[in-house]
């Protein structure tokens, strides 16, 4: 994942919320950007998997973006942001097994009869009788 780090580029800006002068003067909240298409780590399956999966945060350019602002430090943001970034990329990357049909069993069959039967014969049980 090197490779891929090193495409990445970072903005800085204030971070919002309670803080005091911290949150006035220092900018601490990181975006990473990464663009998509520009990639040379991947390859174009799954670049096109990536903007599928991804499609919410992507922009119109075609750039990946996440802000990260949960740290005081800048330092601190910026390596959360690349963990995210990562590991947003992985899991975006993984393709479901496909699921094959399959008929339940005789027996499987015959279990759902009998719980069924029993349910009824109880509720049957419960009836007043005269």
């Amino acid at each position: 994942m090197k490779n891929f780090s090193k495409e990445l580029s970072f903005k800085t800006s204030r971070s919002s919320g309670a803080g005091g002068q911290n949150v006035n003067k220092v900018e601490t909240a990181v975006t990473v950007l990464w663009e998509v298409n520009a990639s040379v780590f991947f390859h174009e399956e799954q670049k096109a998997l990536l903007l599928d999966k991804l499609k919410n945060r992507i922009n119109a350019e075609g750039v990946l973006f996440l802000t990260v602002s949960e740290s005081r430090t800048q330092l601190m943001n910026k390596n959360k942001a690349i963990e995210k970034i990562i590991e947003l990329v992985n899991k975006a990357l993984i393709v479901p097994k496909k699921r094959t049909a399959t008929k339940p069993s005789r027996a499987q069959k015959q279990k759902r009869l009998d719980s069924k039967k029993k349910l009824s014969d109880k509720k049957e049980n419960r009836r007043f009788k005269l």
